[in-house]
């Protein structure tokens, strides 16, 4: 039987506004917004702040939806926001909009009697972001009655490769894995292979919690060249990488392979903004862009810019060291763009024998199929792979709202 009501964390999203182009996960937040506001059942959503929390029913989770998606615009900020001289101005005003918007606001610590005074038992909680999962927030949640708790794990990579992570991250993340084991009665995963990292690591901190697997559902955005910029004239052969230039993306192999190609080289375009502890990266893309230009970095692009820059090139590059799900690929090989990537298990778990996999070290090899690739002209793969059959959102939500 359905629940009588469900409520979506927000706080991901709201953190994010003014910070650039959505995350994996932030789409995948925003693509829960959607279909829950859909759904017959009364949908709440929950924002945590540096105030307090605030709670909003189904007219301000559509209002916020609106913004989001760019139909409507913040309003002023208020006094609480001017307070927060650090935070982003336009997280400031969507803070501040929400709070006039909240059917409920209180204080970190009483979240517990607001769930109680303002939603039905046996509400679902969704968190999707790996925001908020904090004790006060699951312990409110476990005094409603009948309450469940459903926790999505996009991945358990800070703690299998804490090398790559900015400092902190790996204990709050562990901190959150743990909460997660102890308080949630479901576990989302988005692959088989995630499940298995996941089970493994709750299993570690004490907690065994129900696991489903549901495929995240691909939205592959529309190719418009009316949104590439004026001054981005790739004519010649180009290769796309996209992501956040950060340790886990592995850039510098591609910087290692665009060496050995000499000055001849094809162009690559880095469509990703500057991350966390890639120094020495970003030291290299300077002196290439000073000498030849011929990697360029692009952090201000739109998702239909993106998506017809990939399909006028020649190929998809993406020597990732791991990935929860790895949504590039799948974006690319939606669009019938070859993909050359690393040989992760939740790729080959998604995407079979559709892209060219090779190590994520073998300099000579990526160099040798960056050549064969630039070599290939463009027409021969404007169309999609019809064989090709990409996760849908609609077999996820059936898959995790028959249970929740």
């Amino acid at each position: 039987m359905p629940p009588p009501a469900r409520c979506l964390d927000l706080t991901r999203l709201v953190s994010r506004q003014g910070r650039g182009p959505l995350t994996g996960i932030d789409r995948v937040e925003l693509a829960y917004l959607r279909h829950l506001l859909r759904a017959p059942q009364p949908l709440y959503a929950l924002v945590r702040t540096r105030f307090g929390f605030l709670l909003l029913d189904e007219d301000g989770a559509r209002a916020a939806l609106d913004r989001f998606e760019g139909r409507a615009q913040w309003g002023k900020s208020d006094l609480l926001g001017r307070l927060s001289l650090r935070a982003h101005p336009m997280k400031r005003r969507a803070e501040a909009d929400l709070r006039r918007r909240a059917v409920a606001r209180c204080r970190h610590g009483a979240l517990g009697r607001a769930l109680l005074a303002e939603l039905p038992p046996g509400t679902v909680y969704f968190n999707t972001g790996h925001s908020n999962l904090a004790d006060d927030t699951l312990a409110a949640w476990r005094a409603l009655p009948d309450a469940r708790i459903a926790v999505l794990i996009h991945d358990t990579i800070p703690l299998d490769h804490p090398q790559f992570q900015r400092p902190g991250t790996v204990f709050s993340f562990r901190e959150k894995l743990a909460r997660t084991a102890a308080h949630a009665d479901v576990v989302i995963c988005t692959a088989e292979a995630t499940k298995a990292d996941v089970a493994r690591w709750m299993a570690a901190l004490g907690g065994a919690p129900r696991t489903l697997v549901a495929p995240l559902g691909i939205d592959a955005a529309r190719p418009d060249p009316a949104h590439i910029p004026a001054d981005l004239s790739l004519t010649k052969p180009f290769f796309v990488a996209l992501g956040t230039i950060e340790p886990r993306k592995n850039h510098a192999l591609l910087l290692d392979v665009w060496d050995a190609l000499g000055p001849d080289a094809p162009y690559l375009l880095i469509a990703g903004r500057r991350g966390w502890r890639s120094e020495q990266v970003f030291s290299r893309l300077d002196k290439i862009a000073a000498v030849n230009g011929r990697v360029i970095e692009r952090p201000d692009l739109d998702d239909a810019a993106v998506a017809a820059l990939l399909k006028q090139s020649n190929g998809l590059l993406f020597p990732s060291m791991a990935e929860g799900y790895g949504l590039p690929p799948l974006e690319a090989a939606a669009l019938g763009v070859p993909v050359v990537c690393s040989d992760l298990p939740v790729i080959r778990e998604l995407l079979g024998d559709k892209v060219v996999y090779l190590p994520p070290d073998d300099v000579y090899l990526w160099k040798k199929t960056v050549i064969e690739l630039a070599g290939h002209g463009r027409a021969d793969h404007d169309k999609a792979d019809a064989a090709l059959k990409l996760p849908a959102w609609d077999a996820h939500f059936n898959r995790i709202l028959n249970v929740s």
